[in-house]
Order: structure tokens, then C-alpha cells, then sequence
């Protein structure tokens, strides 16, 4: 692992390296290659092991061995920590819980508010807007895509005692898998190291729906003695592979419940041949060093923090024409070519940031920094419409701004304020404060008020595609958003809300004349309300226990509000389901002497009847319609979870109630929800 660090700085070879190894005919080749890697130590560890070989000024024994010597030192787990790059600190969790249970999943987190399509790996709509992240500065877009493209700051960094290893397992709906691998280790108490990969391959039930992804992760944290300098340094390549088949073209063979469609492939799609390809590299350091040579009550620090990124889209398409019953159908307009479309778009940004930072340990820390981004996003090609109208083939970008962040932490407050504001032609700021108050050790109260001008994401203002309808150059505004939420944590109930202002908000929307509607063709564009939309969430959490029974249950309720009609495109913009609830009642018990711990019980989620956004894979982006209602189904899904020692065990029945109820549920307009499916899974934890 140590030679795959080195050799982060032989960019040539890595690319060769990681592009061989994210190919899907490598990707089972990965697990085991991460497994021999770990094997060794596992190995090993179970016989005596050298003083010297675990020599972290303190000498660790694995939290996990049996066979140790009484002068030997037991690692605790409060020793396996994980840092994000805020520097907030968490520990390593090998615990069974309900949570535990809800981040068995392809994203890895609880998805409560996100609506997963058909298969693993495709996008996900959103039920819960307040999930929505927002950056004063412009990417490439394609947000349908990015669902699982991970981003610098959700890269972690670890300091561990001793080798840790994590295996995460889940199987795929038709032919494939699911699986993470990951492994950090500190070579001594300054310096760790980790790499991980991220493979996923799921055919699906429907046709062309198959999806092949992979996320590579390699870094390192180090920091001197006296933590005179601290580094944090990673490298990431991504890429995800979906075949697009645009939905199901005839929604009553799917909703009438005949047995002949129970085969999901005998279901017509409109695209039986087009994919998408998202693919992206980064390589990001931060770093700080001290200027007094002793930590003090008084310490100046300089900072610097550095983000090369470049991304690719690519969508691809031989058989333009889609055939519906008897009918060809020109699904996305007329297209320049024939046949064999490939429209691919290209992206690199650089950004830079260097600051000084104060530190007094009465007053906080007082950060002052300036930025430099440079982006550009490009074609290959000039385009000019008949109307004389010039699509220009790139976009450039070049932003510079000062700011000014404040951390506070004494006694039982913590707060971290941000302003920052460009100084270039083109205008951006950010302001974003976060306060937090903690009573005692069960109760907590977060705050935090954002007030952004954030410009458009590139493909809003610039795109081109063979299809003569997806092209387009804009220069829309900046978009303004308010946002003031707060939270409370408390061990009867866990509570939020959130109330945000969205003006001149950018939205897609299917921009297809009446005819063409009739014909079954789909134009999507971008709009921009000039407006104010008003969205307000209210999100609550209970957990009630009774002897070895428990019921968990989160209540969502949402409302938007918009002051007039926009002239053209859908009347309503933001469109959120009223609520959204999941409640799950489980029991959980000890068997063989407390050796095995099980869980299991049902969860039933629901969302109310609205507007859900559709999905257009030429654009990689969802858009607003105003034809088609989805939600209001129920789904049960049944599961069994246990743990031994530190590997988690996972087996879920999701959407029972499928065999038996009605089709009628959807993801989003003609793509149907996920059917009923038995899915196993597994984490893994060694401590060497």
C-alpha cells in the first residue's frame, strides 16, 4: 500500500494503474487483492508480534487478540478515530443498531429522503429538498449523477493504534455485486496511510439498466510531534457506468398487474442501447504549519489547501429512433447524426486557498485567507444554428475571493463562522454560520444561518449535444439562497427545521410543445425563476423501547410556497411530497451466551401523493413536470440482522408487500420503483 502512495506522484502510471483496476473485469480481482493485502496481517497477528513492529511511542496490542502478554498494552477503541477534514473527530463504530442497519446500503449512509430508482447505482430523486448541499462555486453539472461521486470534503482521515481494516458486502438486484474495501494503518503515531475502493456491478430487472461503478481512495494524514505542521492529502478516481433505457414507454403493462409483465424485461423502455459515463480525478492536499516553534496561548499559523479536479460526461446513444409498440418515436427531437451518438463534455477546475490564522485560547481562532478557481469546461466543436445563434465550444472561469472564518469553542458552546465574498467580474458569497450549544451530555442544540449568491452550474449556461434541441448557451443570475435551520438532540426526541428562501432558483424543465408531447418527445432545457420560492421542513425523531422491543419512527413534513406562476414551463417548481414517515418495529436479543446479537423486525415507509421530478439521461439531470403524480404507496421491508464479534450480518426482504399489492409505484414518472428482492450483506471489521 505504501508503494501505491508513492507513486501518487507518477500521475502517468497511476492513471494506467487505476484505470486497469476500475474496469468491471478487474473489479472482483480488487476485493481479493485488498483481502491478500490484509491477510498477511491477519496472519500474523495472532502470534507474538516484535515490540518494535507496533511502536507508536506506545506499544498496542489488537483491541480483538486473545493470546497477549500482561505487559502488553490493549488497544482501545476510543484509539481508532476518524477526522474529517474540519478536523471534527469521531470514533470507529462496530456496534449493531438501527442506524448501523440503515447505512446498509450503496450510498453507505441512511437515505431517508432520497427515492432510489430500480437498480443499485442509478440516480435517486429527492423526497427531502433540505438534503440539498450548496457551493457559491460553479461544477460541471450533471447533479442526476453525482449522487455518489464523493467530494473532497467527504474524503476522511484517520489516526488508528493499531492496522484497521474494513470489508463491506451487499448483493446487486440480477448478476453482480456490491463491495468496499478499505484499509488504514499508522506506520507511526505521526503518519497514517489509507486506501480503499468502492466496486459496484448490478444488472437490474428491466432492460438496459445495468451499472458498473467504481471509487478509488488513497491519502494520507501526517502531523510533527508538536503538531508544528499537519497534512491531509488525498487522491480520488471515480467513474460510473449506466446504461439509460428512459423509462418504460407503456406504464399500464406495468401498473395492470398482468403475470406476463412479472418479467420486467418483457416491458418495453424507450432506449435499449444508450449510457452514460461520469468519470473524475482529484488530487487535494491541506495543510498548516505553525510560525512560533512552541504551542502557546498565542499561535499564528499559515494555511494552504489545494484541489486539482477534472471530470468527464459522456452520454452515448446507436439506435437514435425508439420504437413504441409500432411506432418509431423521436424520443429527444431530431438529431444531427443518424445514429451512433456520443456527446461527451470535459471539465478541469484548480483551486488554491491561503490564509493566516490567529489562535488565542481565551478569544478562538480567527482565520483571514484569499482563493483563486479557475475552471474550464469545454467541446470540441463550434455549433451554429440555423438562426445564426452561436454555441460557443467552452466555458472559462476564473474566480478570486477573500474571506474570513472564526472558530469559537469553550465550555459547552461551539461555533464556526464563515464569510467569504469574490472580488473578480463575476460575482459570488458565502456566508455560513453554525453555532452549537451542548446542556449536558444527552442534549444538544445546533444552529445555523446560510446566506449564498452561488452561480450556475456550467450545463445550465452552456451545452451541446447531437440532438438539435440540446444545445444551448445562457448567462443566467446568480442564485440567492436563505436558509436558517435548528436542531435539538435530546434522548426523548431528536428534532429539526428548516426554513429556506430561493431566489432566481434553476430548475430543468421538459420544454416540448403540445405536439410533440403527443408524440412522446421529451425536450428538457433549463429555466430560471425570476421569483421567490418559500420551502420550510419540519423533521421529528423517536425511539420507544420496551424490554426487547422497539419502535423507531421519523416524520418529514414539507411545504413550498412560490409568489406567482413562471411564464413558461410547469406552474409549480419545487414540488416535495407533504410528508414522508419511516417507522420500524424490531426486536432485538443475545444468543450463546451473549456471543450472537440479532436484530430484526419491519420497516414501513411512505410518502404522500405529489409532483415527483422526472429523470432525462441526456442531460444527467432531473427536471420539474407537472403531469404525473407518484408516492402514496406503502413499503414493508422485512430484515434480520446479527453480529459476532465485529462482522455485522445483514439480510433484508425489501417491498414484501409487492407480491401482493398494487403497481403503482414509481421512482419517478415511467420509472417504476424497485420490486420485491431478498438482498444479503456484510461488514467486516479486523483489528490487527
Amino acid at each position: 500500500m505504501f508503494f501505491l502512495f508513492i507513486h501518487i506522484y507518477n500521475l502517468p502510471l497511476l492513471y494506467h494503474f487505476i484505470k486497469i483496476f476500475t474496469s468491471y473485469r478487474y473489479q472482483m480481482r480488487i476485493f481479493f487483492f485488498l483481502y491478500l493485502l490484509v491477510l498477511p496481517s491477519l496472519l500474523f497477528s495472532q502470534g507474538e508480534t516484535p515490540k518494535k513492529s507496533l511502536d507508536m511511542n506506545s506499544q498496542y496490542s489488537s483491541i480483538t487478540d486473545t493470546v497477549k502478554k500482561k505487559k502488553d498494552l490493549v488497544a482501545k477503541i476510543e484509539q481508532y478515530q476518524i477526522v474529517t477534514l474540519e478536523h471534527d473527530t469521531t470514533i470507529v463504530d462496530t456496534s449493531l443498531t438501527l442506524k448501523s442497519a440503515y447505512r446498509q446500503n450503496y450510498l453507505r449512509r441512511d437515505n431517508f429522503g432520497l427515492l432510489p430508482f430500480s437498480n443499485i447505482g442509478q440516480p435517486y430523486n429527492t423526497l427531502q429538498y433540505s438534503l440539498t448541499d450548496f457551493s457559491p462555486y460553479p461544477d460541471i453539472g450533471f447533479e442526476g449523477k453525482h449522487i455518489n461521486f464523493m467530494d473532497a470534503s467527504e474524503i476522511n482521515y484517520y489516526h488508528v493504534a493499531t492496522p484497521f481494516t474494513e470489508l463491506f458486502f451487499n448483493t446487486s438486484i440480477g448478476k453482480g455485486q456490491n463491495a468496499d474495501s478499505f484499509i488504514t494503518l499508522n506506520t507511526s503515531k505521526n503518519l497514517n496511510f489509507f486506501a480503499a475502493y468502492r466496486g459496484l456491478r448490478s444488472e437490474g430487472k428491466y432492460i438496459n439498466q445495468l451499472t458498473s461503478i467504481g471509487n478509488f481512495r488513497i491519502g494520507t494524514s501526517y502531523n510533527t510531534t508538536n503538531k508544528r505542521y499537519v497534512l491531509y492529502a488525498h487522491y480520488a478516481y471515480q467513474d460510473i457506468l449506466n446504461e439509460e433505457n428512459g423509462g418504460i414507454t407503456t406504464a399500464e403493462d406495468f401498473e395492470s398487474g398482468d403475470p406476463n409483465f412479472t418479467n420486467r424485461q418483457r416491458l418495453e423502455v424507450y432506449l435499449t442501447d444508450a449510457e452514460s459515463f461520469l468519470k473524475g480525478r482529484r488530487f487535494f492536499f491541506d495543510h498548516t504549519f505553525r510560525v512560533n516553534p512552541k504551542e502557546a496561548s498565542n499561535n499564528l499559523y499559515v494555511t494552504h489547501q489545494f484541489n486539482f479536479e477534472n471530470k468527464f460526461f459522456e452520454y452515448k446513444q446507436p439506435t437514435v429512433l425508439s420504437t413504441v409498440g409500432s411506432t418509431l418515436v423521436q424520443r429527444f427531437g431530431d438529431s444531427y447524426l443518424a445514429s451512433n451518438i456520443k456527446d461527451q463534455t470535459h471539465f478541469e477546475k484548480l483551486y488554491n486557498k491561503v490564509g493566516l490564522t490567529y489562535e488565542n485560547v481565551l478569544l478562538g481562532k480567527f482565520n483571514f485567507f484569499i482563493d483563486d478557481y479557475r475552471s474550464n469546461y469545454s467541446y470540441d466543436r463550434i455549433i451554429i444554428k440555423n438562426d445564426g445563434t452561436t454555441i460557443s465550444d467552452n466555458l472559462f472561469r476564473e474566480i478570486n475571493s477573500f474571506g474570513a472564518q472564526y472558530e469559537y469553542q469553550k465550555n459547552k458552546w461551539n461555533g464556526r463562522f464563515l464569510f467569504s465574498r469574490s472580488i473578480t467580474k463575476e460575482s459570488i458569497s458565502d456566508l455560513d454560520a453554525k453555532l452549537r450549544y451542548n446542556l449536558n451530555e444527552k442534549i444538544q442544540f445546533d444552529f445555523r444561518y446560510k446566506n449564498i449568491s452561488k452561480l450556475p452550474n456550467n450545463n445550465y449556461n452552456l451545452y451541446q449535444s447531437s440532438y438539435i434541441e440540446y444545445n444551448w448557451s445562457n448567462d443566467f443570475k446568480n442564485e440567492k439562497i436563505n436558509l436558517l435551520s435548528a436542531r435539538i438532540y435530546t434522548p426523548w426526541l431528536n428534532a429539526e427545521a428548516s426554513y429556506t428562501v430561493l431566489t432566481d432558483h434553476l430548475y430543468f424543465a421538459d420544454g416540448a410543445t403540445d405536439q410533440q408531447i403527443e408524440d412522446r418527445v421529451q425536450i428538457v432545457k433549463p429555466f430560471q425563476y425570476g421569483g421567490t420560492i418559500n420551502y420550510l421542513s419540519l423533521k421529528a425523531n423517536k425511539e420507544f423501547k420496551f424490554g426487547k422491543f422497539g419502535l423507531d419512527n421519523t416524520l418529514l413534513y414539507q411545504k413550498t410556497t412560490q409568489r406567482d406562476e413562471p411564464a413558461e414551463g410547469p406552474k409549480q417548481i419545487l414540488n416535495v411530497p407533504d410528508f414522508v414517515t419511516r417507522n420500524t418495529f424490531y426486536y432485538s436479543t443475545y444468543f450463546f451466551d451473549k456471543a450472537l446479537f440479532i436484530q430484526t423486525g419491519i420497516t414501513f415507509s411512505y410518502f404522500t401523493e405529489y409532483y415527483g421530478n422526472d429523470y432525462n439521461p441526456v442531460v444527467g439531470e432531473f427536471f420539474v413536470q407537472n403531469n404525473k403524480k407518484i408516492g402514496n404507496y406503502p413499503v414493508f421491508d422485512f430484515f434480520l440482522n446479527g453480529k459476532i464479534r465485529q462482522t455485522r450480518i445483514y439480510l433484508k426482504a425489501e417491498h414484501f408487500n409487492a407480491t401482493f399489492g398494487e403497481s403503482n409505484y414509481y421512482s419517478a414518472p415511467n420509472n417504476p420503483y424497485r420490486d420485491f428482492t431478498i438482498r444479503f450483506g456484510l461488514v467486516w471489521n479486523f483489528f490487527q
